[in-house]
This record gives structure tokens, sequence and C-alpha cells, in this order.
């Protein structure tokens, strides 16, 4: 049975003077952003997919974006929940203060659950002030590994930009032959940062400097500009239905990030395969795409690509990363799942489950499902499409 909350799509509530909104899970994230900034207000989290993404499935997997490295996730922006439970009652968690340190953080709890514990039908979320400014910087690097290593001279120079993206050669040639671009032309990877705010002028200046001294060929688009910079980042990649693809999610420690690069090349080259790199580079969240040629005749992907996307995740844990940074772990990534977390803690978080879903209808086959299906064989199970 699929229960989809699509419908309801109502906008309830924006109170400029507090700084809320009351919405249900099927508002688009996009469309909840554009009603606050009509009022001078900003909804942060902004996935990738924000034009199609819905409040309650960001709430769900505890999505990121863009505008994380500066703002959070979407845990971040979530005040209070209306949830229905498994045996249908109604339960209410959080506040609308901004401030609130009453009982345990339920609100917490459900959002990044992916449905195991309840169905939101209605949340209370931050917003923000509209940033007054905003500048952009772009630079190209001979290497993706040094663009990643630009990110520790920015932070060391005290800039908080409100965007800090990478796109590798991979990821560079994937928008090329989208987009009839030459971007890969340009240098080996891209990294786009954004100041926002009254100081953005005086931070993008700092943010600049930090990435001219890390050996970026650096500019400094107008508005316009920068919006197409963006949007190319988003939505300018084109993949063919000759190619197998996985696509992974898997966030490391900050410094880590030119390592996990590195290792993801050194992955992709073992095993003959194609590797394009976009990356949330100032939280070191990545979104590695690994992909094999495909013919008419192919009924399933090559060994290779699962050995590889196995090898990757393996790697980010290695790294002192997680199997995951905001997508989640749904089905595919159950095999990873105790590399990262002992048996304790998912037998914790399965007898909270049993707790609020005792018959566990609610997303049964998850990684709380019988400890049979998610016990780790060490094979990739991840979908490639």
């Amino acid at each position: 049975m699929v229960l989809s909350t699509a419908r309801l799509d109502r906008i309830l509530e924006i109170d400029a003077d507090d700084g809320v909104a009351v919405v249900q899970p099927g508002v688009i994230v996009a469309d909840l952003d554009r009603a606050a900034a009509r009022q001078g207000l900003l909804y942060a989290p902004d996935p990738a997919s924000h034009e199609i993404a819905t409040v309650g499935g960001t709430i769900a997997t505890n999505a990121g974006g863009l505008r994380c490295v500066k703002y959070g996730v979407t845990r971040d922006s979530v005040l209070g929940l209306t949830v229905a439970l498994a045996d249908g009652s109604i339960l209410r968690t959080g506040r609308r203060t901004l401030k609130g340190v009453v009982g345990y953080d339920l609100t917490g709890l459900f959002v990044g659950s992916e449905g195991t514990l309840g169905v939101v039908v209605e949340a209370t979320v931050r917003l923000l002030p509209r940033p007054a400014r905003t500048r952009t910087a772009i630079a190209f690097f001979d290497s993706a590994s040094a663009a990643a290593a630009a990110v520790t001279p920015i932070a060391r120079a005290g800039a908080r930009p409100s965007a800090l993206e990478l796109l590798d050669h991979g990821a560079l040639r994937a928008i090329d032959e989208a987009q009839g671009t030459d971007l890969a032309g340009r240098g080996r990877a891209l990294l786009l940062a954004q100041t926002d705010g009254f100081g953005a002028d005086t931070e993008i200046d700092v943010v600049a400097d930090a990435l001219t001294r890390a050996g970026g060929v650096v500019e400094l688009p107008d508005e316009a500009a920068a919006q197409r910079w963006f949007w190319l980042r988003r939505h300018g990649r084109g993949f063919g239905t000759d190619q197998w693809l996985i696509g992974e999610d898997v966030a490391v420690p900050r410094s880590a990030v030119p390592a996990a690069i590195e290792a993801i090349e050194a992955i992709a080259r073992r095993h003959g395969l194609d590797s394009a790199v976009v990356a949330h580079v100032g939280d070191g969240n990545l979104h590695p795409v690994l992909s094999a040629p495909r013919s008419p005749a192919d009924e399933r992907p090559p060994a290779r690509l699962l050995d590889a996307a196995d090898e990757l995740v393996r790697a980010a844990l290695a790294l002192g990363g997680t199997i995951s940074g905001e997508h989640g772990v749904g089905i595919t990534k159950r095999p990873w799942l105790r590399s990262e977390l002992d048996g304790s803690s998912i037998e914790l978080q399965r007898r909270l489950k049993q707790v609020l879903d005792p018959t566990g209808i609610l997303n049964p086959h998850t990684w709380l499902g019988p400890a049979d299906e998610t016990a780790s064989s060490g094979t990739h199970h991840s979908r490639a499409v």
C-alpha cells in the first residue's frame, strides 16, 4: 500500500512577525520559499530538487541542499509537527516558539525517520529574514582535490558562505554534453561560492582571495550570470540511456573531502568506470555518480559497477564519514548499516519504532526491518539505472 500526501498541499499560514510558517506536507519546497520571499523571508532548506521536492519528503529524509553549509539541514528549520500515528491517533510535537526545551525532542525524532514512525500531516517551520544581497565567486582548479582543499582556507579566513559547491571534471563534461558549454575545457574542477546578507560584498572578497591563494582562477559574475551558474549546478547535467548509473550520497569530515575525491577517482579507474562528482563541499557531503556503458541486450548492471559502489561507501566510512549525508538509508543502503551503527543502536531504534508502530505497518522494509533483512552481506544491493 502506498500512501501519498501530495494533495495536502496548502500553505496554511506565514507569520512574518514570528518568522514561522505552517504548511501541509505536499507543499513544494520552492513554492514555500517563493511565498516566504513575498514577505521578505527565506525558507532555508533548498535541495537541488527543490522545484519538485515536497516539505513532507524533505522532512522524512532530513534533506540538505546548497544552503545547508550556512543554514543547516531540514531539521534545523522544523519547529513542530503534527503526525498521524499507526493507530490513527494524532500527535503534536514541538512548538511555535524559536526556543523551547520542554521534554524530549520528539520533532527531531520524526525528522529523518523516513516514514517509519508516523505520517507528517502538518509542519511548523522556521523562516529567516531574506538576505539583502548575494554575491558569487567561481573558481576553476587543476584538480578536484585541489578545489576541495580550498575549503579549509575559506573557513580559516572566517568567511561563512551560504553555498559552497564543487563539480569535478566528470560533472563538467556531463554539463557540456547536455548544454553545449565548454566548462571542462576551463579546468579540471569548478568551485561555486556564494555569500549573502549585508556583508556579502566584504565576505566574497575574503572568499575570492582564499580561492586565489589556493590556486583557483577566480571570477566574480554579476547576479544574472551567477543565477546561470547555479542553474547549471542544479539542473545542467544529463545522462544518456546508454549508461548504467549508480548515484551515491556519502559525507565525510570537511578536511577529508580531498582524500574522498581521490579515493572515488581511484575506485573508478580500478574498475574501468566513469565517475562524476558534485558535492556540497562546505559540509563534506559528496554525490558521486559511477557509470558504465549499457547495451540494449543488457538486463543487469555489470558486477564491477556494484563492487565499485560498495568500495566507495566503505571508503567514506574509513575516512570517518557516513553512508548517507541527506538522502537516508531506505532499502538500498541496508547492507552498510552495521558498518556505521552498532547492534545496540539498531536494536534501540527498532524498540522505539515498536512503541509507535507496534504492528509494523509503517515502511516496514527499510533499515528497521527484521534483522535478517538488514544484516550486512558485504555485497552492494543499490539499484543501478
